[in-house]
């Protein structure tokens, strides 16, 4: 699988128009948002008679009820009806949101805007089940990645565009409000237009019988989460880096006064700080997983997390810098480079840690019940912000300092993050993969569309080294129940490893009879159960580099078990410090960063799948992917 630059999705009808359509509503939302709060907090008395910390924390409140209130509902709606006519009718909402905010300015009338406010919170509930339960629809596998860094990135470039714009031209005696108002209606007309190009997105339930109770259907799609470990803690992994992005935040402003004695261009520098590192972190997502969807960046992401958000604790000064510091002084201090690299790495991490849950969620979703599960989401996400809110409320008024709370955000993250790991291995397990594969070597996957994205089957590979097993890991986005040899299975350092992976210990009739039977039985409820079973039919590592006779086993486990058999040739591991070459495992690695094919052929059915058919079939997707090496 050769891998393309995410960047040309920008040049296709299939993307672009979503990108752009995704992006302006963020922005509008940010711009409304910034202006509103600024023209509370200092116009308060023109408003009205509300105080104004009131009104700014009922504002917060108000954005986000909808998605307490209405996700599951529309959920049901993005996956019974056609998407691009949605966001069409979506957008137009916007225009009429807007035009009502106009009403709002032009009368003074707090109440009023903060309508506006709910209203945008409710359209940004019913946009977010369609945005991103599209995009499996509009993109291949191996472009779900880049697409997500890419939204990732369009949508906090937008936040950060918005938040300045908005307490910029607020700002401006007379006529700012009307500078806001022109350019919340001109981008929710651009959004609207750039709607119409979305290609048409047929319905993934149709038949779907909508149950217009929003309490039983919440009630239903989080039980239904449930069921999906994987899934369910995607999802609480995803809210948890809403917790700990609300919590950073929301207290940058008075972080920047109130601790490092910085001034509101100090604010946008850091807030852009932040914006660089997580756009940045996304967009090399797509880069550091090779196009795959590789849930082995998310623990790479929550160490970084944890280890900047902890250092924002020890860089903070003891006391203010300075009083109202322009940019210009604040970063002619050195201590102060330290805390602007902090914001930058706790964006790349949050980069890795949500983009990749993103598209594994999106992946792994069953597509006629996948704009639910999105909607499960936000609503778990709007619960995890208001707690993030509540603790910050509760520690700050009870004597912490912001750089205390920092700390303890990220020992939380630690501590969820390891819990989150210990529940599904999956995540730890890919992350092994990934650094063993990436450090040693370079990885070339082709035909990573002939891996079902649910059900059963079964990968049939040819048995260079010992690094086949974490090379396929690796390679094929979904987990892979490998047939290992017993003595290795119960190997210490390893056992752990193979247990967390459902690995199936199997030994010869000869050897061990017992053993060799329940590793059938094993397989065969590994596929029962839906999975994908991973088996070696050489049965030995090749003494010479090319490929061994098939033994029989894949023909017995078929008998059992009718599923299609996926034939899988590596080549490039010959040679290795791992293979058998030199009459057994070499002293030293002869070369690092080797480039390793992985090809995965089309699915064969289990009719004509016997043990001489798949031999040939590996073989020749074997000498397809070229030489390298003398015999490999």
């Amino acid at each position: 699988m050769a891998q393309h630059s995410q960047f040309a999705l920008l040049k296709t009808r299939r993307f672009l128009p979503f990108f752009l359509t995704q992006a302006s509503g963020a922005l509008n939302d940010n711009v409304f948002k910034n202006a509103l709060a600024v023209l509370i907090a200092f116009q308060g008395s023109q408003l009205g008679s509300l105080n104004t910390d009131q009104v700014i924390n009922l504002s917060a409140g108000l954005f986000i009820l909808p998605f307490f209130l209405f996700s599951a509902m529309v959920g049901q709606f993005a996956d019974k009806l056609e998407k691009s006519r949605q966001i069409r009718h979506i957008k137009m909402l916007e225009i009429v949101i807007m035009l009502t905010a106009a009403l709002g300015f032009y009368l003074g009338n707090v109440t009023l805007l903060l309508l506006v406010l709910f209203m945008l919170g409710l359209q940004s509930t019913l946009f977010s089940p369609v945005k991103f339960s599209l995009m499996p629809q509009v993109l291949k596998p191996d472009e779900l990645v880049g697409g997500n860094g890419l939204v990732e990135t369009g949508t906090f470039v937008s936040i950060l565009l918005g938040t300045a714009l908005g307490a910029y031209f607020v700002a401006i005696p007379d006529t700012g409000i009307w500078i806001i108002t022109g350019i919340c209606l001109s981008v929710a007309v651009a959004g609207y237009l750039a709607s119409r190009f979305i290609p048409e997105l047929p319905a993934t339930d149709p038949g779907l019988k909508i149950n217009w109770n929003p309490f039983s259907e919440t009630w239903q799609i989080l039980s239904r989460l449930a069921e999906n470990r994987t899934l369910l803690n995607s999802v609480l992994g995803m809210s948890w880096f809403w917790f700990f992005g609300a919590t950073v935040l929301v207290q940058i402003p008075s972080f920047t006064i109130n601790v490092l004695g910085g001034s509101s261009g100090v604010t946008a520098g850091i807030l852009t700080m932040f914006i660089i590192g997580i756009s940045t972190g996304s967009l090399l997502c797509h880069k550091l997983s090779g196009g795959r969807v590789e849930i082995g960046l998310v623990p790479l992401g929550a160490v970084g997390m944890t280890l900047f958000g902890a250092d924002l604790f020890f860089a903070s000064p003891s006391a203010p810098l300075g009083v109202e510091l322009s940019l210009g002084a604040f970063l002619s201090i050195p201590a102060v480079w330290r805390i602007l690299l902090d914001m930058v790495m706790l964006g790349i991490f949050g980069g890795f840690f949500i983009v990749p849950l993103f598209a594994l969620v999106q992946h792994r979703s069953p597509p006629e019940r996948r704009a639910r599960v999105i909607a499960a989401n936000s609503i778990i996400n709007a619960l995890f912000m208001v707690i993030a809110a509540l603790m910050a409320l509760i520690l700050l008024g009870n004597g912490f300092s912001i750089p205390q709370l920092f700390l303890i955000t990220a020992i939380l993250n630690a501590l969820v993050s390891v819990y989150i790991f210990t529940l599904v291995p999956e995540f730890t397990l890919r992350f092994m993969a990934w650094i063993g594969t990436n450090l040693i070597y370079q990885l070339r996957v082709r035909g990573l569309e002939n891996i079902p994205a649910d059900g059963p089957a079964l990968l049939v590979c040819n048995h260079i080294s010992y690094m086949d097993p974490p090379i396929l890991a690796g390679a094929v986005p979904r987990p892979v129940c490998f047939v290992t040899y017993h003595r290795i299975y119960k190997t210490p350092l390893l056992k752990w490893v193979f247990r967390s992976a459902r690995a199936i210990p199997i030994a010869p009739g000869k050897e061990d009879p017992v053993v060799m039977e329940r590793a059938f039985e094993g397989i065969d409820k590994r596929l029962a159960e839906g999975e994908i079973v991973g088996i070696f039919p050489e049965g030995r590592l090749t003494p010479d580099g090319s490929i061994q006779p098939f033994r029989s086993g894949v023909e017995r486990i078929l008998e059992q078990r009718q599923v299609p058999v996926i034939p899988v040739a590596i080549q490039g591991l010959w040679g290795s410090l791992f293979s058998r070459q030199d009459k057994g495992l070499n002293k030293r690695p002869r070369k690092f960063l080797k480039q390793i094919n992985v090809t995965i052929g089309e699915p064969v059915e289990p009719q004509l799948a016997s043990s001489e058919y798949l031999q040939a079939r590996v073989q020749a997707l074997h000498d397809a992917a070229g030489t390298s090496g003398a015999a490999d």
